[in-house]
């Protein structure tokens, strides 16, 4: 699990510098666990006033939270899983731009006042979470100055994600930008095996099947993946990290700072 993850969780109760409690071991409305790193982080007095509001939701594989210039009915924050923010062209291309799990948000225009949001967000790692009706949890950011914070920052990071992501896809070879995909997926997951095919991994990179083919073989080759029918398994994380370009550490770097590590 990356850093960035890490730095948000805790067992028990754990006091900010403020003397402010804030307790993981969390639940929703309905009294299902929540395992969303940043609802994990406010103080208790916090979540306390969107507790009731939160709804449990299942969110299967290819699910789209939300489509590109849609208005945000909610937001949603994971629990476990992965969602992909992709950019979509007229000719009916897409490329990602960001992904999210269990560490962020899903509907971050609206930490800034925005009803829509310009790109489309879409579980590609199936998973679970809560959402919120967005003008409930727009209404309680004026009395949730810890909250708001942690959104702010965490709207900050994406932006740097998105920004890397975008130098990542134009100056990197393939094979370093899948090391670095899988890497990133990983962290959010917590899992050896990731069930993707090599048809979504092009379209997330932003090339051609063969193309991803080719650099899932060369990594496989060097015993870093396996390559199965759906699925990708990770089989030697230190070595995909030195097959990965530099962006990978630069946005571990990105989350660190943000949390004062």
């Amino acid at each position: 699990m990356s850093e960035a993850c890490e730095s948000l969780q805790g067992s028990g109760v754990e006091r900010k510098s403020k003397g402010k409690e804030r307790s993981s071991n969390r639940t929703d409305s309905t009294g299902r666990a929540v395992q969303n790193s940043l609802m994990n982080s406010i103080p208790d007095s916090e979540y306390n006033l969107l507790r009731k509001h939160l709804e449990p939701v299942d969110l299967p594989q290819r699910h789209i939270l939300h489509e590109a210039g849609a208005k945000l009915e909610f937001a949603y924050f994971l629990n476990d899983g992965m969602a992909s923010v992709v950019v979509l062209t007229s000719d009916g291309r897409s490329v990602e731009v960001a992904i999210i799990g269990r560490e962020g948000i899903v509907g971050t225009p609206l930490a800034v006042g925005l009803s829509r949001g310009p790109h489309r967000i879409v579980m590609q790692i199936a998973g679970s979470g809560v959402r919120i009706k967005s003008a409930v949890l727009r209404e309680t950011l004026h009395t949730a100055p810890e909250l708001r914070l942690t959104w702010n920052r965490y709207v900050l990071i994406q932006g740097l994600q998105v920004a890397q992501i975008a130098a990542c896809n134009r100056l990197h070879e393939i094979e370093q930008r899948l090391a670095r995909w899988l890497l990133m997926c990983q962290d959010r997951v917590d899992a050896e095996i990731l069930l993707v095919t090599h048809e979504f991994l092009a379209q997330m990179l932003g090339t051609g099947r063969p193309s991803v083919s080719l650099a899932a073989g060369i990594l496989q080759r060097g015993g870093l993946i396996e390559n199965v029918r759906g699925a990708v398994t990770i089989l030697d994380r230190p070595g995909l990290e030195a097959a990965s370009c530099e962006c990978y550490f630069a946005m571990q770097r990105f989350g660190a700072v943000s949390n004062g590590l």
